[in-house]
């Protein structure tokens, strides 16, 4: 059981769990959990951390969009964004990139969701190792994260 299953179980938070086999020549982590669970693209979603080199935020999103850091700043109330090395990501979340689950991180991160999970009734993100997903209800995914929705993909 991975942390993330942990915290969702302490939680007392409903979730499923669903495993693939990874396959490490897969160019795109969540649109290969995509298709091999058979799920909507817009149903999975991708864990990403950012950094203004000070501190650490956590933008989950649907695996088919990019972030838009200039959105994600705002949602955050900070000036300017980039992408964290991924050194720093696995580090500071404890799991491996290709495989950070926005549960059951090192350390609880301020966390921003997309807006479009808003409409799903159930969305899936890593559940804290490549080939291992979790489905669960955005509105509880938010809650145990203390997370808030806000539109961070560019169009």
């Amino acid at each position: 059981m991975t942390p993330a299953c942990k915290v969702l179980k302490s939680n007392k938070i409903e979730f499923s769990i669903h495993e693939y086999e990874h396959d490490v020549n897969a160019k795109s982590f969540g649109l290969e959990a995509a298709e091999k669970l058979n799920l909507e693209v817009k149903e999975v979603f991708k864990t990403l951390l950012v950094t203004d080199d000070k501190n650490y935020y956590v933008a989950v999103l649907p695996v088919a969009h990019q972030l838009s850091l200039k959105k994600i700043a705002a949602a955050v109330g900070a000036k300017k964004l980039h992408m964290a090395y991924p050194k720093d990501a696995e580090r500071l979340t404890g799991y491996l990139v290709g495989g950070i689950s926005p549960v059951g991180q090192k350390k609880l991160l301020k966390t921003v969701i997309c807006g479009s999970a808003k409409q799903l009734e159930s969305m899936y993100v890593s559940g804290g190792r490549r080939g291992f997903d979790i489905g669960v209800k955005p509105d509880d995914l938010a809650r145990v994260l203390g997370a808030k929705f806000a539109d961070i993909i560019d169009e």
